[in-house]
This record gives C-alpha cells, structure tokens and sequence, in this order.
C-alpha cells in the first residue's frame, strides 16, 4: 500500500468499515462524512473481517443510534457508531449502560462545540469532556494520519478490553482536513483481534443463554456491583498499550498513552491533545534550535489515565508545565486535562498551570503556543488564554505576531463563494498532487454561517515533508478569488507573500478592472510586486452550457499558474476524474466539463502593475462597529468586551439589512410595460429582495405605472439589488403579459439607490391586507435577506407569515437550515422575537415559551379584573385574542396609573405562536416532543418546512425522504417510504391539519396559516420545500415551477383539514399521474437512482407512484365524507 490522500473522517471510517457489524447512524456535522462514507462502503460491496457488508441502520436520533448499538452488542454483534457534540450527549445514558454491561462498542467521533449560549458546528474538546465520566475508555489523535491509526486501536483494544472505547480527533481540523497519509494493508489488522475475548462476546450474546440483564438493584450491592468494574480499567490501559505496540510495528510509529517529543532535558513543558499539538511540535523545534529547551506531552489515551505512564515520560529536568484545554468549564477550578495533570504530578514539586485555547476552532498559531512558553518563564500566569483577547478579567496572554516559523512549504488562500465549487476544486488539487507526485499535501476548509451564498476559505499547503502546521495559512504564495466584488470588501491581500501571485475572476476588462480597484489593493500589489492574473470564468463556463459552475475553469487555470506538475498531465488526470466526477449527471455533463479544461487557458489574461502605485494614498483608518467587523471577516479581533452586552446570546435581530453582500452576478429587472401587478415575483422570492410598493400619483422619482387596484396611486417595483443572489427565481416565476416576461436578469451593474427611496416613501399600509396573497406582498416582511441558498424553497414561507402575523408573531426555531440562516451572528434577518434552543427539544421549547406568554396574559388578566369599573379593562377582557382589538387597548391604557401593565405591555396584544423546523426535526429527532404538543389542546402552531431530506448536515435521508430517493444514507436509493405526518397527526381529532406548497397555490398557504392561527386549538402546517439536494436539473430558479409539477402530478398533494368543521378540503386539483415520472426525472435526487440501481429504479420509482396514487385517494376520501 502506498500513500493516499484524504480527510480525517475518510481515513477513521477505512478502518472502522473492517471491525463493524452494524453500524447505528444518525447525521450531525461535522462527523455525518463518516456514516456516509460506510454506507457507501456497504452498498458497493465492501466487506469487513468476517465476509459480510455492514448493516446500515439510520435511526431518528443519536439517542435512536446508539440505543440500536447497545441492542446489538447483546446479540453478540460488533457495533459502531459515529457523532459529535449534541449527539454525543444524547448518547450519554447509552453509554454509561454499555460500560456498565463491559461491551465493546467504538464510538467515533469529530469533536466539536457544544450548543450554550449559541450553537456553532466547528471543533474543540467540549462534548468528549462530557463522556469523560462515563466508563468510556477514551483515545486522542492529533492529525489525519494518527485518526487512522487510533481507529485501529479503538476498534482492538475495544474487543480484548470488553469496554466501551471513544476514538475522537478534532472536528473540522482533523475531520475535514486533507493530508497524505500512508495507507496500510488493513487485513493485516484482521489477526491481531483477539480471538478468545471476541469468542467470549460472542457467547454472552442475551439470545442462547438464560440470563438477565439490565437489573435493578439497591443500596446494599451497587457499590460493590460498581467497583467490581475496576480490574477491567485497569487491563484496558495494558490493552491499548499492547495494540499501540502491534500497529507500531506496522506502521513504523511509536505510539504510547502520553508521547513527549522535544529536548530530552527540557525544563519547560506543554501538555495537550488534538491538532494543536502538531503545532506545538513546530515551535518546540523552532525553539530548541535557538537554545531553549522546551517540550510537548501528547495525550493519546485519556481514559482511563493512567499516572504511571504519564510521569514516566516526562523528563526529570522538567520545573513548570502548562497544560492546555480546549474548553471551557464555566466555576471549576480548572479544566479537566488540567486537573487530570495535577493529580498525576502532586508528589512530583513541578509548577503547573493550565489555560484555554481554540474554543469553536479558533485558530492557533506558532506565536500562541510561543506566547504559553514564554509565560512559563514570567509570571506563569494560570487559567490564561490565548487566541483572543480578554480585556474584562485579563487572563489572556500577550503575543508576539512577529514570530513566525518558515516551514518551506507552498501556501495557497482560495477566496470562494459557497456553491461556486471553489472547495470542490481545492479538495481535487490537493488529490491530484498528492495521489500524482511525491509533495505533501494539508488542505483546511474555512466557511462563514451562509449557506450555499457565503465566503469560503481554502487555506492550501504543499510541501516536500510532512506537514503539521495545524492553523490558517497566513502567508500564501497564491491567492484566487473566486469573486471580484471581495477586492472591495475584504482585506486580500494584506498579508501575500512578495512575489506571490493573484488570481481573479471578473467579468471587467483589464481597464476597468483597474479603474475600479481600490488604491489599497493597488498600493498592496505593486508594494508586494505581486503577479495578476484574471479570467472571466462565469463567461467560459456558461458558453459551454455549465451554469455558473466555475470551479473547472478555475482549477485548470491554478494549475497552469502554479506550474507544479506538468499541465498537459493534469489536463489529462482532470479529464480522467470527470468521469467518474460527475457520472451520475451523464455523459453530457462530463463532456461539457471536458471542454472548459481543454479551452479554459485561452481566457486567462495576466495584467500588468504599474509601480506607481506603490505612491498612491489611501485611508484604512475605518471605525467599524461590532456586525461589520464580523462581516469583514475581522471577528477574530473583538475582545471580550465587545460581548458583554450580549453575554448571554441575546442579539438584535434584523440586522441583515445592514450587510448589503452585493454578491449576485446577475440581478433582475423590472420591466413595467409587461407587468400585471400579480406580485409573484415577491410572494417567491426567497431573500425579500424584490418588493411591491404603492406610491402617489405625484411622486415621479422613480419609475412607475398606474395601479390595477387600488385605483388612483401608481404602482412599482424595487429591486435591492445589494441582497439579491441572483437566483432568477423571481424571472422563471413571473407569468409576464402576452409572453413577455416583467422580470428578466440583467448583469449586476446597478448603482442606483431607488429601493431605500421606496422604503421611506411608500403608502403601502393604506392599502396592504392580508385577504389574497398580491395585497399581502404589499407588507414588508420581518424576515429579510437571510443567509439561505439562492432559489431556497424554505424561506418563502418564512418571509410570507412574517408577513401575515407581523409584531405578534413569536417563532420558536429547530436546529437546522432554518436557524442557520435564521440566526447565524450576526447575521439576523428577523425582526420579530425569534429563539433557537436545540434540534430535538424545539417542540417543547415553544411550548415552553406559548405557556410562558400565557401565564403573563393571565396576570394581566387577574389585574383587570381587579377594576370591574374600567371601560378600557372590559374591552380587553371580552377580546383578549382579538389582535385589533388588544392592539387598540394597549394604546388606550393610561399606563401613568397602571405602571403594572406598562411593564406587561408586550403581553397585552396577543402572539401567533409558531414552532419551526425541517422533516429532520419533526419526522425524526423531534418528532415525539411534536406528538405531544399536538396532543394538547394548547392554540399552538408547528411549521414543517419540508425538504424531504436532512438538508443542513449535507443531504441525508430522513423519514420524509420519499422511497427511490438517493441521498446519503441511501446511496443506493431509499428503501421505504415516507412517512405521513399529516395522516398521524390527523389521528388527534382536536388538531389543525395542512400541506401547503407556496409554488402551487399561494392563496391557500395564506388560507391554511390564518385557519391555523384562529382555531383554538394546536395546528401542523406541512410545507413543500424544495432545495438545493434534490438537484433540479435546471437549477434553483425553478424550484417553485418544480414544487408546482411536484403538485399537479400527485407527488405532493395540498389539503386543509379544519377540526372545527370536522371537514378536508382537497385543495390541489386532480392529479395528472401521467407527469409523475416527468416530475421525478426533473431532479438528480430520483434520476440518479437509474445510474446507482438501475436493476431495481423503474420498479422501485414505480412503486413510489402506486403510494402516491393510494395516498391520494385516502385523502380523496376522507375529503368527501
């Protein structure tokens, strides 16, 4: 076997597929790779070390997965799992059971952040901190290669120990982090398992044996029952030790519990686990080589931790130690690495401190860890910090950003733009170099909150060793941006190498481009004789047919600049990998992409600087408050301070409006004389971009046309073309006059400031009412310019019941897409009270909350009926949930002589309470807290936007998936059908039923949302959403056509089911059952079932058909009783 290029996640998962009989799974990032990647294994064929593929279960839940595990290990079976962070902890009890019960379980993980005062998906040491109790042993890997490595010993030490072992390695830094690695013959693993405690598992399987597990027992024997367990712990450290030997020789490493690397007589040392440390590494040789004598302790088993072994390696010339945690454990007296480290060494008289690092993967540079040394030699400040600065309790340390360390090695900094495959292209140039010629290879991955529309960062290096440097690059040789309007926005090129290279995409001409670049980066390019190159991207890829995909163009174009392997070779191997690349889109697709890489090199221009500008002036002394330095990608800079305010995760919301990204290519515009005033255009559009607006007939400044209805006022449209992403939707969704469309997509080249003028100056409010859809767009929305994919079929929804409830709107918000583009700091787009707690407790949190609003209602109401006499008081107390008529008390109460009710004043008018999430959280994870609430009698309302998929962990089958549908965990299709919320949740009687679909029928979204919000009662609204998974064959600006074939061809029917009237009503018209294949092959998620089953697709997207034909008539029915 020779060397391989992959992430961590791949590389564990290699290893994990030989040792696992069931593997129990459920998506969460950033560890869901790895159940993708054994799912993948298994349906190809794979088999593991006893001749069989891996069964595959996907359950509801981490809680589901790991329950179905410990299920397994009682029948005798090996099992695996693969989690992180919340899921992590909803494995707990599962966990405490199988170490109880000495089973052999593997529990992989990509470590990650924990949800506390917000959510944040990237890596640190928070959740396997919170398993440190539990009896599981526990081993750390430091880098992609180590990952492997543990996996293997996981999965061994696991058998022979009968215990529960956690591999974990950072998530995102090691989970997602691209390195060469030598890959091993795996079946050499296969005879180091020890066959005799394997036989013995086997044996104690529940079914054969007359045995009773589980017990209950009291006071008198847990104790003793509980140290019992001792002896196991103890042959576990041996155990691990043992394997550590074995793949030692294997793989020509020199594992042990605790590794000290560094002078043999050191005097200073650090102690830690995870990717940090092959940082530390890099500065311990720095160091040493200018006369210091410093060290590092790798920890690699945690648990159980063995004092033996650690005091064993540490040099005896050692004085002080600071030991570095990655978290944060709020009123200890330290953090648990540390604590563990005291303990060890009490009897030792070394002086030891301990601090905090790269929480949510804050980045850790060689001048940090310098920074931890040079602390141990002053006042060994403890309970530090590095990487931010804290100027509240000051226990963060200074550094020194001068210090560098020269790794030799090639640096490149990919600027993208999320969905342009600008990572996709980062991750086949790393391949490509490190599978073709002997370099090195590190490729990290760096994302903002956006989904398919935001900043990507690819920090690339290549180099002729080993790479360790485990933080961003900072001084590229190269840098490509994927998008030009960056140049205006972000700091590029601060910190590019002199003589380093430039590589841009515009669709300007070389004197345009130059007229338009800001004097800093003019100033910065000549100062750092920087090479620039450009290329129209967009242009090549769309005369070819690609849509907006540039990433092969751009790939083609790096290689030929950084002329590190023989372009003609790497044309050759592009090709070669388009095949297999893109083989679910068909041949037409790979030759297309063949072409941009034969022809792309033609466009590529290289302009020249002109060293004058090293004179030009410029100002960078800009005063940016808190949101704009995060949206300047400058967020690293805040200090603590600068979150005081909002200590405890409570922002301001609306802040979108703020941002203006200006990041679409093309824009559309209006076009009045084809306009029929439907307003489409804004009821569809997914980021409240395009508006309505009404306007006197007087008002001349911007351009308008007399109004259909109401008569006697003038009638336009505004474009704010600074939020828009250029999806198209609006234009592909315009009905347009005689064939003429109102809405076409022009280049992004508007200057004008029309839209802000339309804000201001409108008489919308006269006029805007909630009876049909078209008076509605006449409401600005309170949810405007989220983060959600271009074309998002979801936030359609979102911005129109904004509109429908406005103020009284409350929205209690499931983990998922929804609250990632919903509250992703600080980026809020609703202005209406907003909260997000977990994924799988959303339905109670809402519930949680309506109750709350009602026991401050009913205070309110107690107070009133305290002054019988009060003709203000009687009105609210006979109309209570009446919104005008409350809306109307609230400004008649003289709050001078009821200061009580000022302080209640929020509460006085009454709220519209929605719980909303994706089919994840309601068809799985959260579905039995969503069962509950709907059990009640409560007048509360659950939003269902329905993608059909587990759209935010990256497209993996839920209970909503339909059957047929390809996804991951279904590589091969899936294999049951959808579950029908509606139909169970229509077996309460007393609950509000609908399935609307905005892109079929407007007017009966509106219906459904206002039926639902006056029954006194509890409602299920289920939305069909489209998304950026299903893979619509003609892009996301037809999402909406596509949700209305969707409809007409009974794949997704709409019905409202009204418990007050005790009546269905079938909304959508009959099915044209003839289209429903039509429908289907229109989107990749069920055409591709073709190319990856193609024995079974007909008879299996046929069998889809029969459901939904018996689905419709049940409703049929129902509806004509």
């Amino acid at each position: 076997m020779g060397y391989k290029t992959m992430d961590g996640n791949e590389a564990v998962s290699r290893v994990s597929y030989k040792f696992t009989e069931l593997a129990g799974i459920y998506p969460i990032t950033p560890a869901s790779p790895m159940a993708e990647k054994i799912d993948i294994l298994s349906s190809t064929g794979e088999i593991n070390f006893w001749g069989n593929k891996v069964k595959v279960i996907e359950m509801q839940s981490e809680k589901g997965a790991v329950a179905t595990i410990h299920g397994c290990l009682q029948s005798g079976i090996l099992a695996t799992t693969y989690t992180a962070s919340q899921g992590l902890l909803l494995m707990l009890p599962s966990i405490y059971k199988m170490a109880g019960e000495c089973l052999p379980a593997v529990i992989h993980v990509a470590a990650r952040s924990l949800s506390t005062h917000s959510l944040s998906i990237f890596g640190d040491h928070q959740d396997i901190y919170a398993v440190r109790q539990t009896g599981a042993c526990m081993l750390s890997s430091s880098s992609v290669e180590e990952a492997y490595h543990m996996a293997m010993i996981s999965h061994l030490s696991s058998i022979k120990s009968s215990l529960p072992f956690i591999n974990f390695f950072d998530g995102f830094r090691t989970s997602h982090e691209i390195d060469k690695i030598k890959e091993i013959d795996l079946s050499k693993l296969e005879p180091l398992i020890d066959k005799k405690a394997l036989k013995r598992f086997r044996e104690n399987a529940l079914v054969g044996t007359n045995t009773t597990r589980g017990t209950a027992e009291n006071d008198d024997i847990y104790f003793q029952h509980t140290e019992a367990r001792n002896i196991y712990y103890n042959k576990a450290i041996e155990n691990t030790v043992y394997y550590m030997n074995k793949i030692n020789k294997i793989c020509k490493t020199d594992y042990k519990p605790f590794n000290y690397y560094g002078d043999k007589s050191a005097d200073k040392v650090i102690i830690a686990m995870g990717s940090v440390c092959e940082c530390i590494k890099e500065v311990v040789d720095d160091l040493n080589t200018k006369g210091n004598k410093v060290g590092l302790v790798t920890v690699h088993l945690y648990r159980p931790f063995s004092n033996e072994y650690l005091t064993s390696i540490i040099p005896s010339t050692v004085k002080k130690i600071a030991v570095l945690d990655r978290t944060k454990e709020a009123g200890s007296s330290g953090e648990p690495l540390y604590l563990d480290v005291v303990n060890a060494m009490q009897n030792h008289h070394i002086q030891i401190i301990g601090g905090r690092y790269g929480l949510s993967s804050k980045n850790t540079t060689p001048a940090m860890i310098k920074a931890v040394y040079d602390n141990l030699d002053k006042e060994m400040k403890n309970n530090f910090t590095i990487g931010i600065i804290d100027d509240i309790t000051n226990l963060s340390l200074s550094i020194d950003s001068n210090y560098k360390i020269n790794t030799q090695n090639y640096e490149m900094l990919i600027y993208g733009y999320g969905s342009d495959g600008m990572v996709s292209t980062s991750k086949d140039i790393l391949k490509i170099i490190g599978d073709h010629t002997k370099k090195y290879v590190q490729g990290y991955f760096q994302y903002d909150s956006k989904k398919s529309g935001g900043v990507t960062r690819s920090h690339i290096r290549i180099g002729d060793n080993k790479i360790r440097s485990t933080y961003y690059v900072d001084n590229p040789s190269f840098i490509v941006v994927s998008k030009d309007t960056y140049m205006y926005k972000y700091d590029i090129l601060s910190n590019i190498k002199e003589g380093g290279t430039l590589l841009l995409n515009t669709n300007l001409k070389e004197e345009d481009l130059i007229k338009s670049l800001p004097n800093k980066v003019k100033y910065l390019l000549a100062k750092n004789k920087v090479n620039l190159y450009t290329i129209d991207a967009y242009k090549v890829v769309n005369s070819y047919g690609l849509k907006n995909k540039i990433n092969t163009c751009m790939e083609v174009c790096i290689f030929k600049i950084m002329d590190i392997y023989n372009i003609d070779k790497i044309i050759n191997i592009m090709k070669e990998n388009n095949k297999t690349r893109f083989i679910s889109k068909g041949k037409k697709i790979i030759d297309i992409n063949n072409k941009v890489v034969d022809n792309s090199l033609n466009y590529l221009n290289k302009i020249n600087i002109d060293s004058s500008w090293i004179n030009l002036e410029y100002q960078d002394n800009q005063k940016l408050n808190f949101n704009e330095t995060i949206n300047l990608l400058k967020g690293d800079t805040l200090p603590t301070s600068s979150f005081l305010e909002v200590a405890g995760g409570i922002f301001e919301g609306g802040t979108t409006k703020y941002e203006k990204r200006n990041i679409a290519e093309v824009i559309p515009n209006w076009i009045p004389e084809n306009c029929i005033e439907c307003n489409k255009c804004a009821i569809s559009c997914p980021h409240g971009v395009i508006r309505p607006f009404l306007l006197t007939k007087e008002d001349n400044k911007v351009k308008s046309i007399p109004s259909i209805m109401p008569k006697d006022v003038n009638f336009t449209i505004g474009i704010n073309y600074e939020e828009c992403t250029g999806c198209g939707l609006c234009a592909v969704s315009c009905p347009g006059k005689l064939g003429n469309k109102a809405i076409e997509m022009i280049p992004n080249n508007k200057q004008d400031k029309d839209f802000d003028y339309l804000l201001k100056n409108n008489i919308n409010d006269k006029y805007a009412n909630i009876q049909t859809s078209r008076n509605l767009a006449f409401r600005n929305p309170k949810f405007e310019y989220s983060g959600a994919c271009a074309g998002c079929g979801e936030t359609p929804y979102l911005t129109n019941l904004t509109r429908v409830f406005n103020d009284n709107l409350v929205i209690a918000n499931a983990t998922g897409c929804s609250s990632i583009y919903g509250g992703s700091a600080p980026s809020f787009p609703y202005s209406i009270p907003w909260a997000s707690s977990l994924f799988e407790d959303n339905a109670e949190y809402g519930y949680g909350i309506l109750n709350g609003i009602k026991i401050k209602r009913d205070n309110i109401k107690k107070y009133m009926e305290e002054y019988p006499r009060n003709k203000v008081f009687k009105k609210w107390l006979s109309n209570m949930n009446n919104y005008e008529i409350c809306k109307e008390v609230a400004n008649e109460i003289d709050y001078k002589k009821h200061p009580y009710l000022k302080a209640m004043e929020e509460y006085i008018i009454p709220k519209s309470m929605w719980i909303v999430g994706g089919d994840g959280f309601a068809y799985d994870i959260g579905y039995d807290g969503i069962d509950h609430v709907l059990s009640k009698t409560d007048n509360i309302n659950i939003m269902v936007l329905d993608t059909e998929v587990y759209s935010n962990t990256g497209g993996q089958a839920s209970k909503s998936s339909n059957i047929g549908a390809v996804a991951s965990f279904a590589s091969n299709g899936k294999n049951n059908y959808k579950k029908d919320l509606a139909r169970i949740a229509m077996c309460y009687p007393h609950v509000y039923v609908a399935a609307c679909n905005i892109g079929y029928n407007s007017e009966q979204y509106l219906k459904a949302l206002k039926e639902a919000s006056n029954y006194d009662g509890p409602s299920l609204i289920i939305c069909y959403s489209p998304c950026i998974e299903h893979g619509i064959k003609n892009g996301m600006e037809h999402s909406q056509t596509n949700a209305h074939l969707a409809t007409e061809c009974g794949y997704f029917i709409t019905f409202r089911y009204n418990p007050s009237t005790r009546k269905l009503i079938l909304d959508s018209k009959n099915p044209n059952f003839d289209k429903y294949e039509d429908y289907l092959m229109t989107e990749n998620r069920f055409a591709n079932l073709k190319n990856v089953n193609s024995k079974n697709a007909n008879m299996i997207l046929e069998e889809q058909k029969k459901w939904a034909i018996n689905r419709y008539n049940y409703y049929k029915k129902i509806s004509e009783e």
